[in-house]
């Protein structure tokens, strides 16, 4: 059974979480220990946020009697790098795992993130993203080009 949990409910997914987020976005080409090290840092800031108002990751988790399977993971961060400071709050992180791409959870993660948005009360959400033609699909609307080549999106959520 599909179920999505806030990740302080499920911490350990932590790990996982961190590794597939700095082999998918982080800095490449690195030894073992400073893989490692990344690894511990994203888990320290995730756990950072636990509180943060303006923060969420949301984990799709298959559940099947007693073994757990992390399908993907999606966030809400205050900030997303440093173009445009002046925006908050960002969809983030949109993340499915390989062997369950092309099946629909990503837009499982997107509705989840989206309403979790609204529930906080945001009323827009920003996106940055190089992939073209694809959160469109969930209702992103375009803004501009960034100047890293990447493309400003929104999602209104009133």
């Amino acid at each position: 059974m599909l179920k999505i949990y806030y990740i302080q409910e499920k911490q350990e997914f932590l790990k996982e979480v961190a590794t597939l987020t700095q082999k998918e976005w982080g800095q490449k080409n690195l030894t073992e220990e400073e893989f490692n090290r990344k690894i511990e840092k994203k888990i320290n800031i995730i756990k950072s946020n636990f509180n943060n108002p303006n923060y969420c990751k949301l984990l799709l988790i298959d559940e099947q009697g007693n073994t757990s399977t992390l399908i993907g993971f999606i966030s809400i961060f205050e900030h997303d790098g440093d173009d445009k400071l002046d925006l908050s709050p960002w969809y983030a992180t949109m993340f499915v795992k390989e062997d369950y791409r092309g099946l629909g959870y990503s837009k499982l993660l997107n509705n989840a993130i989206l309403k979790e948005a609204k529930n906080m009360g945001f009323s827009r959400l920003y996106l940055k993203t190089d992939l073209i033609n694809y959160y469109e699909k969930f209702g992103a609307c375009y803004i501009e080009d960034l100047k890293n080549g990447e493309k400003l999106y929104y999602f209104d959520l009133l």
